[in-house]
C-alpha cells in the first residue's frame, strides 16, 4: 500500500470509510480491528502460554500459604500476578501492529476517512482488552482446575473485571510506542517497556523481597496498581479497596488518552 495524502483521495474514496462513521464510534471498524487481533495465533499463544507456565511453576511452589501482606494464599497472589501479566502483554502487543501499519502507510489512509482521534483510540483500545480479557479467563481457569486456588467465585469475579479494565491504560502505552516508535527500534523500545513495568511492578516478584526504593517506584507504574487492583478485589486488606487503585488507573487512561488523540489530529492536520 502506498502513501497517501489527503489531496490525493477524498474520504469517500477509501476502502475503509463506509466501516467508519464521522462523529460517532465506528462499530463496523472495532469489530473489524477486533477480529485482526484475535486472528493473530501466534501473539495469542505467546500471551496466554507464558503466564500460564509462570504460574504452574511458581503457584506450585508456595500452595495454600498465606501471604502476610494481603492475607491472601500465596497461590491466589501468584495467579493475579500472572493474570495482570498476561493482560499487560496482551495490550502492550498492540505496538507492534500499529507500527506495522505506520510502516505500509494505513494510518494515512485512517486520517482522511471519517475516522477521529476518538474512534481510532476506542478501536485499538477495545481489541486490546479483548485479547487481554481472553488471558485473564485463561490464567485464573489454570489456577482453579488445575493447581486448586481457592477463592469464591464473587472474588474470582471482583479481581478478574477488576485486572481486565486496568488494562485500559496499557493499550494506550502500546498506542504511544505505535505512534512514535520507528519499526527498528519498535521491538527494542517494547521490551524496555515491558520488562521495566512487569518488574518494577512487583508482577514477576513481590515488592516486599525488593529493596524499599524499587517499592517507591512501583506506586508510580499503572503496572502496580494493575497488580493491586486485583488482590483487592480478590479481597486483600486494604482501607480503600478497588476504589484506590481504579483511580490511579483512570489517571493513567486521561492523560495518555489525551496525548494520543492530540497527536492522531495533529498528524491529520498535515495532510
Amino acid at each position: 500500500m502506498t502513501a497517501t495524502t489527503a489531496t490525493d483521495v477524498a474520504p469517500t474514496a477509501s476502502p475503509v470509510a463506509p466501516a467508519l462513521g464521522g462523529g460517532r464510534l465506528p462499530v463496523r471498524y472495532v469489530l473489524l480491528e477486533t477480529k485482526r487481533q484475535l486472528r493473530n495465533v501466534r501473539a495469542m499463544v505467546f500471551t496466554f502460554a507464558v503466564p500460564v507456565v509462570m504460574l504452574l511453576v511458581f503457584g506450585a511452589a508456595f500452595g495454600s500459604q498465606l501471604d502476610p501482606a494481603t492475607h491472601l494464599q500465596y497461590l491466589v497472589v501468584t495467579t493475579l500476578q500472572m493474570a495482570s501479566y498476561g493482560a499487560m502483554m496482551a495490550a502492550l502487543s498492540q505496538a507492534f501492529a500499529i507500527v506495522n501499519e505506520r510502516s505500509i502507510g494505513w494510518n494515512r489512509q485512517l486520517r482522511v476517512t471519517p475516522l477521529s482521534g476518538w474512534g481510532f483510540l476506542v478501536s485499538k483500545v477495545i481489541a486490546a482488552m479483548a485479547f487481554a480479557g481472553m488471558s485473564i479467563v485463561v490464567t485464573l481457569l489454570v489456577a482453579v482446575f488445575a493447581l486448586h486456588a481457592s477463592l469464591d467465585v464473587g472474588h474470582w469475579a471482583a479481581a478478574a473485571f477488576g485486572i481486565w479494565c486496568g488494562v485500559v491504560p496499557f493499550a494506550l502505552i502500546a498506542i504511544l510506542i505505535g505512534q512514535f516508535a520507528k519499526p527498528a527500534f519498535a521491538q527494542p523500545l517494547f521490551m524496555v517497556v515491558f520488562m521495566g513495568l512487569a518488574i518494577l511492578g512487583g508482577l514477576w516478584v513481590p515488592l516486599s523481597v525488593m529493596p524499599a526504593w524499587m517499592g517507591d517506584v512501583a506506586h508510580l507504574l499503572p503496572s502496580y496498581w494493575l497488580n493491586r487492583i486485583g488482590q483487592m478485589g480478590a479481597g486483600a486488606t486494604g482501607t480503600a479497596g478497588m476504589l484506590e487503585p481504579a483511580l490511579v488507573l483512570t489517571g493513567w487512561a486521561v492523560l495518555l488518552g489525551a496525548v494520543i488523540v492530540w497527536r492522531y489530529r495533529r498528524d491529520a492536520a498535515r495532510q
